[in-house]
């Protein structure tokens, strides 16, 4: 069991505000202050800093965080298993809009088919608020498409994937694109801020000296499917993973557009908190995913 100081400090790391932190935990603020103080006393150190009014960790601070956190979350999932007699682990994890909705489902079917009794929950969301949660303790691991920080979460591969341009089949441009300076006045249908998929594309735009901005227009949409459906609308171009895409690719009513400076593979990967005592457990969950996904 966790010491009841380091409770304390992952809730001020996960809310970064002693009130609020005083509240989830129903004890008073001079009592979160208390605690925190005793742990700065035993390790020697400053734990958190005020930026103005703003608070936050020092990197001490970050370092207790990131192992202290890699702890809580051992130890919900080791408690778990002890209270299912020590058989197969309870899984909590998370996947990306792309994973869930196009790559995890057969995979996962067959996992599931070879255990009758597992118990398994599976949460969707875009990359940022399943990195939030992995830090809560709220997942045991998350299938992500976007980038993490390799400080923070140990990873594997999952498998890597083509990120392409698409549009609809019909789509006329002025000019058959060549190049993404060739597609800057068209509108681009983008996924919302803390998606993978958003942020792969900005940062190989940003690689080219290029933004969103600089398209002719860009509408947000919280989802695969709605952008999808959009492009067969003939409503904008989008940039996403091919998997995403294929099976409209196939049909016909989209279209890829090869571009000379857009050939771009991202790696998908099913990333934990550094340090846990279950990464060798989570290799094998990743590896067996992958082994049923490739199977046919």
């Amino acid at each position: 069991m966790l010491d009841f100081r380091i409770q304390t400090f992952l809730t001020v790391c996960d809310t970064m505000n002693f009130t609020r932190a005083a509240a989830e935990l129903h004890i008073t603020q001079p009592a979160v202050s208390q605690h925190i103080h005793a742990l700065e006393e035993t390790y020697g150190t400053v734990l958190f800093q005020y930026e103005g009014k703003r608070l936050r960790l020092t990197e001490a601070g970050q370092l207790l965080r990131q192992t202290a956190a890699a702890m809580r979350n051992d130890e919900q999932l080791l408690r778990q298993r002890l209270r299912a007699g020590g058989g197969e682990l309870p899984l909590r994890f998370g996947v990306t809009m792309t994973v869930g909705e196009f790559l995890i489902a057969r995979p996962l079917s067959r996992y599931l088919a070879r255990r009758p009794r597992a118990d398994v929950r599976v949460e969707m969301a875009n990359t940022g608020e399943l990195l939030a949660r992995l830090r809560r303790g709220a997942l045991n691991f998350a299938l992500v498409e976007g980038y993490f920080d390799r400080r923070e979460f140990d990873s594997t591969v999952y498998r890597t994937e083509r990120f392409i341009a698409v549009c609809a089949a019909g789509h006329r441009f002025g000019r058959e694109p060549a190049a993404l300076r060739d597609l800057l006045d068209q509108r681009v249908l983008a996924r919302e801020p803390g998606s993978g998929t958003r942020d792969i594309l900005e940062k190989h735009l940003a690689a080219r000296n290029l933004s969103l901005e600089d398209f002719a227009g860009v509408v947000q949409i919280g989802g695969m499917q709605p952008i999808l459906q959009l492009l067969e609308r003939d409503a904008g171009i989008s940039f996403l993973y091919e998997p995403a895409a294929r099976e409209r690719l196939r049909a016909g009513t989209l279209r890829e557009l090869p571009l000379t400076d857009f050939q771009v593979c991202h790696d998908l990967a099913l990333i934990w908190e550094r340090g846990s005592a279950f990464a060798g457990a989570y290799q094998e969950i990743c590896a067996e995913l992958l082994a049923a996904d490739e199977s046919e």
